[in-house]
């Protein structure tokens, strides 16, 4: 192990971890909208619709599907109440050296938006940063109060049009040849040429705008709450003072949470694109804090056992550079699936894609581990900090750290 390994305070390890399972997570996603042109048309696709492929889709939906962003969203209120500390302690100005990052972070979001991912989540922090900066002075009480009263405003707004639907008389239920027709235009768009890629890029944030201002961006928020409430506790660093909620966390969350998202899995797989899988939709929106928390849980029960550092050791890495990480997804994803490149989407099972999955993830552990023997911080986080700072980092550790 490096010298600088050792210097890093094993519970800020166990935090890097925790971000760095939740970068799977959301990789485990991304990548099925990268894969399929059917994605979020409300049908899946005639091609990959056999039982294993429902079976892989339920699993994702089930398992992955709004969960490991809530994770990363949680993660990010942690940590920002770490700098908000650590800048009043060591007597610096927080609001303006936060501000720039967060102006970095949306433009850094921008680009990716555009160029790789319209699903892009960075962009949506930067915004919801504001906020979360707006009211940093907010009691413990008063913010577990804004981030239930988010989640649960969430969940009706969408148990609502679910029921506007079903009161108007109309099922819901897309019109397969409309779906079809939309698949292929998509399809050939993102199998062009580098402009056409960007061009319907650029088309499908529209309707991926919707989703983000009125889904993750609320929900997003609330977990920056939840995490800001937690990072001032500093109670990632001190869970044996908290046994009672981790129990009550992992019995809520597979208690209720899990059911809820079986549900959602199913009739998303099953009956998909009607007013039900919008029902579906809020249930699992309201109860998926509870399964984001107990998985939580059950990661830093087990970072803490006994295979636990060599856990921690594995994802990490990946974790301190999650910015960079997340863009190298996105980037290999669009080589592999967008006219970028191999022009694979539309062309792999769902059981494939999951298992690409796995294997890019493992490449970033052993590339992320390799990078940061030799580097303080990732390059887009070096870059992300030099824009903070307003001055340039050093890129390279010290030969004394890196050995």
């Amino acid at each position: 192990m490096t010298a600088s390994a050792h210097a890093v305070p094993p519970r800020i390890e166990q935090l890097d971890a925790l971000r760095g399972l939740a970068l799977f997570g959301i990789l485990v996603v991304n990548l099925g909208v990268f894969a399929s042109p059917y994605y979020g048309l409300g049908l899946p696709d005639p091609s990959y619709d056999g039982g294993l492929d429902r079976a892989v889709r339920l699993l994702v939906a089930g398992l992955f599907e709004m969960k490991f962003y809530l994770l990363f969203s949680f993660l990010f209120g942690y940590s920002f109440s770490l700098q908000l500390d650590s800048a009043q302690r060591a007597g610096e100005a927080f609001v303006p050296r936060m501000l720039r990052r967060l102006l970095g972070l949306w433009l850094i979001g921008l680009a990716h938006a555009v160029l790789l991912f319209h699903g892009d989540i960075l962009g949506t922090y930067a915004a919801m940063g504001l906020i979360l900066l707006t009211t940093r002075a907010l009691s413990e009480r008063t913010a577990l109060r804004s981030a239930l009263v988010l989640i649960v405003a969430t969940a009706v707004a969408w148990a609502g049009l679910a029921l506007l639907i079903r009161l108007s008389g109309e099922a819901g239920v897309v019109d397969a040849r409309i779906v079809a027709a939309q698949a292929q235009t998509t399809l050939a768009g993102f199998l062009g040429d580098p402009a056409a890629v960007v061009a319907q890029r650029v088309r499908e944030l529209a309707s991926t705008g919707i989703v983000l201002a009125f889904m993750q961006a609320p929900c997003a928020l609330a977990m920056f709450l939840l995490g800001r409430v937690a990072g001032r506790r500093r109670m990632l660093a001190h869970l044996d003072r908290y046994p009672a909620l981790l129990r009550r966390l992992r019995l809520w969350g597979f208690g209720i949470g899990l059911p809820a998202a079986a549900l959602y899995a199913g009739v998303s797989t099953f009956e998909p694109g009607g007013a039900l899988e919008l029902s579906a939709l809020a249930l699992s929106l309201l109860t998926a804090p509870l399964l984001t928390g107990a998985y939580a849980a059950l990661a830093m029960s087990g970072f803490a056992g006994r295979a636990g550092p060599r856990l921690v050791r594995l994802l990490a890495p990946a974790g301190r550079m999650a910015l960079s990480n997340y863009l190298l997804q996105s980037a290999a994803a669009a080589l592999a699936f967008t006219g970028y490149g191999f022009g694979l989407m539309g062309r792999l099972s769902p059981l494939t894609v999951l298992a690409f999955a796995i294997m890019l993830f493992g490449a970033q552990l052993r590339f992320s581990a390799w990078w940061m023997q030799h580097h303080g911080h990732g390059p887009m986080e070096w870059l992300l900090r030099a824009i903070t700072l307003g001055a340039w980092p050093r890129w390279r550790k010290p030969a004394r750290d890196a050995a």
